[in-house]
């Protein structure tokens, strides 16, 4: 099948043919005749099918063909849990409508909003937006939503687990009740079905490979290394053979700015996004990614959904994601679109439980690689005093077992602590048969005199003194 058999207009076909795009992925194949007929959808399909095309082509097609009989308005609105996900599906929108003569704007925070307020008052056919940002603009008066013919969640499930639930149902509210609803999503539990059963009308289930798996045209090999030698192993893996489009993620923001650091210095062209960047430097590190004139990017999950890079030949999980559907969607930014690719995690003793969960996703798809032999870099410590870990050297901060013990017999501790194993008394002081004038080892039992207590209690017996004055003069006989 191709695309000229899903009856799309000639200048959708020419677009198609201009990105070089001839047969539909099987997810395609699906939805879009479905959306053409004016069908809700509840599509499943994993990351890197072309879900985004799914949707985007029938509804610039029907945007075009009923055009002179619209009313002035937003017409398709298409919400996305991220701003790199909201900007790939404009992107995409400007590339599959060219000559349709269709305005769209993408919404989202983190920039200024005076752009996206302006495009808004020129009007617009489509906007692609993020919920934050969206809701803000509808309680300051600049959005509409009562023109609205499309309604389209890309990757709900994702925006679930970002917290978006309230904000969606917020938009939900003031969307008309007459639409056409398309949900997309990679993975479908229970209550994406619940809001689905609630907003769809009669929906058409569209799956492709149910269940959340990875692509069958990705590699996938894991690293037993420690924690420590990631990044020496890491040196190892590019000095091998050279990697021009590699994609690398990292759990935290911090271990993504301090990667990138090291490798800028190694010599690696490298650049890091993260949810910190603001948008402009996040568009500029995705841009020279693209360019190929950077040939690492370093990002957290914040990007293992919504980039759309061609070509990426590696994915590396330096750090293990904390939940098994984040690796899919980080290992699906390679091998899209039936091309091959490459996936290698670095795998640490304590992420040992979170492998055993991928594997179970993965259904032991995950090729064990022996651990290559590689020179590890000296640690911050070692760098600034390498002459104590050089063979032979003895530290004056680590002395040998022999230094110790000498050290210990010149300072008197030795003799102190037989001392206390011999008579049982502090050091420097005399034996208590000594003090107590009898030579037997057995100490006296205490008495409860008045001299041994105002030896040992004065202050008990000088307030107990004064309790009694208090007493006798107060009730005395």
């Amino acid at each position: 099948m191709t695309f000229e058999n899903l009856k799309l207009l000639p200048q959708i076909l020419t677009s198609l043919k201009a990105k070089g795009y001839t047969v539909p992925t099987p997810i395609q194949q699906k939805a879009i005749s479905v959306i053409l007929e004016g069908r809700d959808i509840l599509g499943s399909a994993q990351t890197g099918t072309g879900k985004t095309a799914a949707f985007a082509l029938p509804i610039l097609q029907k945007l075009f063909e009923s055009k002179a009989n619209q009313r002035k308005g937003i017409k398709t609105l298409i919400l996305a849990p991220t701003r790199e996900l909201a900007q790939q599906i404009s992107d995409s929108f400007r590339d599959y409508g060219r000559g349709l003569h269709l305005k769209h704007t993408v919404i989202y925070g983190g920039v200024s909003q005076r752009p996206q307020t302006d495009a808004l008052r020129s009007g617009v056919d489509i906007v692609i937006a993020t919920p934050g940002r969206l809701l803000d603009l509808i309680n300051q008066g600049y959005v509409r939503l009562n023109t609205i013919e499309f309604f389209v969640l890309d990757e709900v499930d994702r925006m679930l687990d970002m917290g978006f639930i309230t904000d969606i149902k917020k938009i939900i509210h003031d969307l008309p009740a007459k639409k056409q609803t398309i949900f997309f999503s990679a993975t479908m539990p229970n209550e994406i079905k619940k809001i689905s059963d609630s907003l769809l009308q009669h929906p058409v289930m569209v799956q492709v490979n149910p269940g959340l798996s990875a692509a069958t045209t990705v590699k996938q090999q894991v690293y037993f290394i420690d924690k420590g030698s990631k990044k020496d192993l890491l040196n190892h893996f590019l000095a091998k053979e050279v990697k021009s489009h590699v994609l690398v993620f990292t759990r935290t923001k911090r271990g993504a700015d301090k990667l990138v650091k090291s490798l800028i210095a190694d010599g690696v062209k490298a650049e890091a996004i993260h949810g910190d960047k603001s948008q402009g430097t996040r568009q500029r590190a995705l841009g020279a990614f693209k360019k190929r004139t950077v040939s690492m990017l370093v990002a957290t999950d914040v990007a293992s959904r919504g980039l759309d890079i061609t070509d990426i030949s590696h994915v590396i999980n330096f750090d293990l994601p904390e939940d098994a559907e984040t690796y899919v969607h980080r290992i699906g930014r390679t091998g899209r679109a039936g091309a091959s690719g490459i996936a290698i995690s670095f795998c640490s003793q304590d992420e040992r439980g979170l492998l055993r969960d991928i594997q179970k996703l993965a259904k032991n798809n995950i090729e064990i690689v022996p651990t290559p032999k590689f020179e590890r870099s000296p640690s911050h410590f070692e760098q600034r005093h390498p002459q104590r870990h050089e063979p032979g050297h003895e530290s004056r901060f680590e002395p040998r077992n022999d230094q110790r013990r000498e050290s210990r017999h010149k300072s008197g501790h030795g003799q102190r602590r037989e001392s206390r194993q011999e008579y049982g008394n502090e050091p420097g002081r005399e034996p208590r048969h000594h003090r107590s004038g009898n030579n037997s080892n057995q100490s006296q039992p205490r008495t409860n005199s008045s001299e041994d207590e105002k030896k040992f209690f004065p202050k008990k017996k000088r307030w107990n003194n004064t309790w009694k004055k208090k007493s006798n003069n107060s009730f005395g006989s």
